[in-house]
């Protein structure tokens, strides 16, 4: 079975999950699923980024020691990835053991490849990023990123990691490798980065206390970026681990578009300097926005992340989340009731209208027609459309096309409406009472069947609690199958089980 190590970006620890957070994680769930659904051997990583100047000021504001606000924050975003459905393998933290030894090796090899060097720095430095800033990358004085916050100037003598030596090997890789950066233009923002030219940048702090001691210099942390990149082979036993050589160099990093450059330039960069494979993809996503802007902490106050899980239940917003924002773009909003109208009407006409009540349909007509016994499987119309459509999804979930992917299964979703409307399957049973023989009734009814069974597999990573049920009152058992035995698990389907709405109406 061909391992498959898939992560995301670790999570500040500066405040609570909000739908920012939650697009992400979900996007990458659903991605580890399908490739669970493909055969492969999944270890799906998702953290905490528990370091740094920004949680340290937090947590002084909350009058707490930086390691009892961590504690708190982290147990926060475990309970609401726990209630979104989330199959990740590892929650790594970076206040842990295990993670402090792997930094302190990995910053001791690229120590010992001379690729440090102490130098003083002045300039603008933004909290909110983590990061030194240019003074082109500000806007009327401020980070662009996190207009609220103050940009500060800073003075200090930093341990300096030799970035520009980097330039030429990490531009060879773009080029040779079309696939190492995706979507196309994510790849081509790095390609003019790259171009331009490289600065050596900061790989340590000299006035943050919580950190990781820089190694050889302790009144040195290590930079917040050098300590948080490192997660991705810290959680799995760097250096020498087994989950290291059985997983590593990653499948696929996904990541915020805004932190490409962190993620595509400084992070293979510190890995060459230190001997270690870069990952094999990094994916840079886009976002929610609301009248133009990024959605944040404070521009989403009113789109609470528990509010939305309860407002029609976590597999309702997952569904929403992936099959609005595109996976390769940004989908902005008006304003935030503009988002929640829009999640209303896609919960009433695609879940409780289209696929809520196609689940009903087929299976109360089996029940009235068949005494619930399904009929053996029968090709036709809809059996073909079920299958192109089948074959879109896998191709656009392949290319993390995952809106697209989506989008396919209701192309069966509406398909088998309405075939129903066209078959009239009440016309065949009364033609059926008066004489005819049953083999017209049967096929419908089986192809329906079959319809079902292939909508609850390709939307198992999307929804899983309801393809799961879907699955169920379709005669299966368990978690719908995956995708080498799904023709054979139609065949083995015998007797629906009718149960509660899928997607009772508000």
């Amino acid at each position: 079975m061909p391992g498959f190590y898939l992560t995301t970006a670790i999570d500040y620890s500066n405040g609570d999950p909000h739908l920012g957070h939650a697009i992400e994680k979900i996007g990458a769930d659903v991605i580890a699923r399908h490739r669970r659904a493909c055969g492969d051997d999944v270890h799906f990583l998702i953290g905490m980024d528990e370091h740094g100047q920004k949680v340290q000021q937090e947590a002084e504001k909350h009058g707490s020691s930086p390691q009892a606000w961590v504690d708190r924050i982290a147990e926060s975003f475990l309970e609401v990835w726990d209630r979104l459905g989330l199959s990740n393998d590892d929650f790594i933290r970076t206040s842990e053991p295990r993670h402090r030894r792997g930094l302190t090796t990995l910053m001791e090899r690229i120590a010992a490849n001379e690729d440090f060097r102490r130098s003083k720095y002045e300039g603008h430095y933004c909290s909110g990023c983590e990061a030194f800033k240019k003074e082109d990358e500000l806007a009327d004085g401020r980070c662009p990123l996190h207009p609220g916050r103050d940009v500060e100037w800073t003075e200090e003598e930093n341990w300096f990691f030799r970035l520009s030596d980097y330039r030429d090997a990490v531009l060879a890789r773009l080029r040779d490798d079309p696939g190492w950066v995706r979507p196309r233009t994510r790849r081509n923002e790095i390609t003019r980065l790259l171009e331009a030219g490289l600065e050596d940048i900061s790989a340590s702090r000299s006035r943050i206390r919580w950190g990781v001691p820089f190694p050889g210099d302790e009144g040195h942390t290590v930079y917040v970026w050098f300590d948080a990149l490192s997660n991705y082979i810290t959680a799995i036993g760097y250096p020498d681990g087994e989950g290291f050589d059985k997983f590593w160099p990653a499948d696929l990093h996904i990541i915020g578009k805004d932190i490409t450059r962190f993620h595509c330039v400084y992070w293979p960069a510190m890995l060459m300097a230190a001997g270690v494979e870069p990952a094999r993809s990094v994916w840079g996503h886009g976002f929610i926005k609301i009248g133009g802007a990024k959605l944040s902490k404070s521009a989403g106050t009113e789109l609470g992340l528990i509010e939305l899980i309860e407002r029609h239940g976590p597999d309702a917003l997952r569904y929403f989340l992936m099959r609005e924002v595109p996976w390769d773009g940004d989908r902005d909003y008006p304003s935030s009731e503009a988002f929640i109208e829009q999640f209303d009407r896609r919960y009433t006409t695609d879940l409780a209208n289209d696929l809520g009540n196609l689940l009903n349909r087929v299976v109360s007509m089996v029940s009235k027609y068949r005494g619930g016994d399904i009929p053996p499987p029968r090709g036709g119309e809809l059996a073909e459309k079920a299958s192109v459509a089948l074959s879109k999804y896998r191709s656009s979930m392949d290319d993390y096309l995952l809106h697209r992917g989506l989008a396919a299964a209701f192309d069966v979703v509406r398909a088998a409406n309405g075939f129903v409307d066209e078959s009239k399957p009440w016309a065949l049973a009364r033609a059926e009472r008066a004489g005819a023989g049953p083999d017209d009734l049967d096929s419908v009814l089986s192809q329906l069947i079959g319809s079902l069974g292939t909508v609850a597999a390709m939307l198992a990573p999307f929804v899983p609690a309801k393809a799961a049920e879907i699955w169920r009152a379709s005669g299966g058992d368990g978690p719908p199958p995956g995708f080498a035995d799904l023709e054979p698990a139609l065949g083995r389907l015998a007797r629906v089980r009718p149960g509660a709405v899928l997607f009772p109406r508000p």
